[in-house]
C-alpha cells in the first residue's frame, strides 16, 4: 500500500467491492490510482440443502456500513480529511439475487448466490422443450447458455416457492435486482426514496436483458414469466445514481457500477480490442475486450457486456469463460475436510509434495461452467494411490484451478483467432506465487500480475471517478501511468504441459453426467424393459395384472384375470405404458391413463 506525499491536496474516490465471500472498501489516489486504505470483513455462506447457497441481505449491507466507516476511520488516523472523498463506486458479485419490499425496505428471502443449483431441474426442463433441446435458444438475445447461473431462474424460483415474494409480486410492492441493485437503494435512502437501478453489465448477467438494446426485453421477461415492473432501471456504469444518505460519507454521489469482473477489466485497463485478463477470485473469470460489437462464441464462452462508462458513451462487449470453483476450492479444502488451517496455507502445504503424483481433482462442486455449461457433473478426484497424500490433494486442488483456466484460454484463443502471447490476472489468489508459476507451466505462456492487485475495486473507483459531475479520474489508456507487474515465464517442457492437460481432461469426462433431475426408473418401470426385451406377452400380461392391481383405481382389491388380456391386447397396453414412461409421468398416472 502506498500513500501520497500530500493526500489531502488529492482528490480520492472509494469503491465498495461486495463479493461472494466478503465484502471491502477501498480507497483510492485519484491522480495517482495508489490505494490509501481499506477495510475487509467475511460474508457468512449457508447452505440450507445439498447445492443451495444463501446469503443474508442484511448482513451484506451491514458489512458495507461497517466496512465504510472502518476505512474512514482508518484515514483520519492518517490526518487524511475524509472530506476528499469526491465520488464511490460499486462493483459486485454478479447473478447473485435478491427481491425486497419497497413500502418496508425489509428483504423477502436471502440472497440466491451465483453458485447456487437448485434451478437445475428447471433448467433441464427449459432445455428439453427448446427446438433441439439446445441450451443456447436464448444466447441470440443474450450471449448466455440456459443455466442455473443467472438471475432469471433464481427469480423465477422465488416467484414459485416463497409466499412472501409471490405475495409481494401481486400487490406491487416486490422489487428484483442483484447485489448492487441491493446496495445503491439502501445506500441512498432505501424505502424512503432510494434508487433502483443497475448498470448495463450486471443486466447482462439476468437473461431477461437484449445485449443488442441495452434494455429489458419484452419477450425474454415472458419466457420466464417474470413482470418487467419488478425489474431496476438500466444505467450506464459510469454516472451519478444518487448520493450517500447516512454514514460519514452522506452526500457523497455513488457514481459507478460494475459487475465484478467487467470492474477487474476496467481496473487492468483492457480496454483495446483483444486485451484480456483472468481473475481468480471465488471462481475464475477470464473476459476479452472485444471492441463495441458483440462476438458470439461456439466453443461455450459466454457474451456479455464489459462496460459502458458514461450515458452518452457506447457499450462494449466482452468474450467471457467463466469457472465457478477457483478459490472455492481451497476454502472446501480448509472447511470440509480440514488439511490447512487458513487459505494461505495451501501454498507451503502443496510446494511440500511440489507434484500431484497422478492425482487429479475436478472440483465441479457446482456442475461445470465454460466450456461445458453441464449442471450435471459433479466433482471428483481421479488417480488415488496408497501413496497419496493431503499434499498431493492441495498441489493437484491448484493445478484443477489452471487446467480449469487453460481450457477457457483454448476456447478464447480458437474463438477470437489471435492467441493470447500472455494472461494479466488479479485477484486474491495470485498472491499464491505458486499457483502463479503453475498457471504459466500449464498455459505454456507468460502470466502477468500487477503489483497492486485490487483491479475489481480499482476498476470501479475509474467509473465512478470519471463520471459526469465529478471529473476527477481522467481514463486515457495511453497517458496512463504503467503499472509495476511481476512477470511468471513458463518452467516445464510444453510436452510434459500437454501430458498433464491431457489426463485432466480425461478425469472431466468421469465426473460428467453425475447427477442429473431426471426421474430415475424404479421396479415399477421393469414393464417398460420387458417390452425393450420382447419378453413373453403371457408374462407381461401377469406382471400388467399385479402392477394395475397395485395403482387401479378399482383399488387393491381389483384382479383382472389373466385369461382375459389377450397376447395382442397385451402387446398393445406395453406400448401405451411405455409411451407414458417416456413423458415421465408417475406411476399412478401411467395405469389409470391405461
Amino acid at each position: 500500500m502506498s500513500t501520497s506525499s500530500r493526500p489531502e491536496a488529492d482528490s480520492l474516490v472509494g469503491a465498495i467491492d461486495q463479493g461472494t465471500s466478503s465484502t471491502r472498501f477501498l480507497v483510492f489516489n485519484a491522480k495517482t490510482a495508489d490505494l490509501i486504505s481499506q477495510h475487509q470483513m467475511e460474508i457468512t455462506q449457508s447452505f440450507p440443502k445439498e447445492g443451495w447457497v444463501e446469503e443474508d441481505p442484511k448482513e451484506i449491507l451491514q458489512s458495507v456500513y461497517e466496512c465504510m466507516e472502518r476505512t474512514s476511520k482508518k484515514l483520519i488516523q492518517l490526518n487524511i480529511n475524509i472530506s476528499n472523498i469526491k465520488a464511490i463506486g460499486v462493483t459486485n458479485q454478479r447473478e447473485t439475487t435478491l427481491v425486497w419490499d419497497k413500502e418496508t425496505g425489509e428483504p423477502l428471502y436471502n440472497a440466491i448466490v451465483w453458485l447456487d443449483l437448485r434451478t437445475q431441474s428447471t433448467v433441464e426442463k427449459l432445455i428439453k422443450k427448446t427446438p433441439g433441446k439446445n441450451k443456447n435458444h436464448l444466447k441470440d438475445k443474450t450471449g448466455l447458455p440456459i443455466s442455473t447461473y443467472f438471475s432469471a431462474l433464481k427469480l423465477r424460483w422465488l416467484m414459485d416457492n416463497i409466499e412472501n415474494v409471490a405475495e409481494a409480486v401481486q400487490t406491487n410492492r416486490a422489487v428484483f435486482g442483484t447485489v448492487d441493485s441491493w446496495l445503491i437503494w439502501c445506500l441512498t435512502g432505501g424505502k424512503n426514496g432510494g434508487v433502483h437501478c443497475t448498470d448495463v453489465t450486471n443486466a447482462s448477467r439476468t437473461m431477461l436483458f437484449n445485449i443488442h438494446t441495452m434494455q429489458w426485453d419484452p419477450e425474454l421477461c415472458k419466457y420466464f414469466d417474470v413482470p418487467i415492473e419488478i425489474l431496476p432501471e438500466v444505467r450506464s456504469s459510469s454516472e451519478i445514481y444518487g448520493y450517500m444518505s447516512s454514514g460519514s460519507l452522506v452526500g457523497v454521489p455513488i457514481s459507478g457500477c460494475l459487475g465484478d469482473q467487467s470492474a477487474a477489466l476496467v481496473g487492468q485497463m483492457c480496454f483495446k480490442d483483444g486485451q484480456a485478463k483472468n481473475t481468480y477470485g471465488t471462481g475464475c473469470f477470464m473476459l476479452k475486450n472485444t471492441g463495441v460489437k458483440p462476438v458470439m462464441s461456439d466453443r461455450g464462452l459466454l457474451t456479455t457486456v464489459a462496460y459502458k462508462l458514461g450515458r452518452d458513451q457506447p457499450a462494449y462487449y466482452a468474450l467471457e469463460g467463466s469457472v465457478a470453483i477457483a478459490g472455492a476450492v481451497v476454502r472446501w479444502l480448509k472447511d470440509n475436510l480440514g488439511i490447512i488451517k487458513s487459505s494461505s496455507d495451501i501454498e507451503k502445504l502443496a510446494a511440500a509434495a511440489g507434484t500431484s503424483y497422478g492425482c487429479y481433482f475436478v472440483p465441479a462442486f457446482s456442475g461445470l461452467y465454460a466450456p461445458y455449461w453441464e449442471p450435471s457433473a459433479r466433482g471428483i478426484i481421479c488417480g488415488l494411490t496408497q501413496f497419496t497424500n493431503r499434499s498431493h490433494l492441495a498441489f493437484a486442488a491448484l493445478e484443477a484451478v489452471c487446467f480449469q483456466t487453460r481450457e477457457v484460454l483454448d476456447a478464447m484463443n480458437q474463438d477470437g483467432g489471435v492467441p493470447l502471447s500472455q494472461l494479466q490476472v488479479d485477484g486474491g489468489m495470485t498472491a499464491n506465487k505458486l499457483l502463479m508459476q503453475l498457471q504459466a507451466d500449464i498455459l505454456c505462456i507468460p502470466v502477468v500480475r500487477p503489483s497492486m492487485s485490487e483491479t475489481t475495486a480499482l476498476g470501479a473507483a475509474m467509473a465512478a471517478g470519471a463520471a459526469e459531475g465529478v471529473c476527477v479520474w481522467t481514463i486515457n489508456p495511453d497517458g496512463m501511468t504503467s503499472v509495476t507487474s511481476e512477470k511468471y515465464q513458463p518452467q516445464i517442457n510444453p510436452d510434459e504441459s500437454e501430458f498433464r492437460y491431457t489426463r485432466w481432461k480425461k478425469a472431466v469426462q468421469k465426473a460428467m453426467n453425475w447427477e442429473t433431475m431426471e426421474p430415475v426408473p424404479t421396479e415399477n418401470d421393469t414393464l417398460t424393459l420387458l417390452v425393450l426385451l420382447d419378453v413373453k406377452s403371457e408374462t407381461i400380461a401377469h406382471l400388467l395384472c399385479t402392477y394395475m392391481r397395485r395403482y387401479s383405481k378399482s383399488g387393491p382389491g381389483y384382479v383382472e384375470p389373466v385369461s382375459l388380456i389377450s397376447p395382442n391386447l397385451c402387446y398393445c397396453i406395453s406400448c401405451v405404458f411405455f409411451a407414458l414412461c417416456s413423458l415421465g409421468l408417475p406411476a399412478k398416472q401411467r395405469v389409470n391413463s391405461i
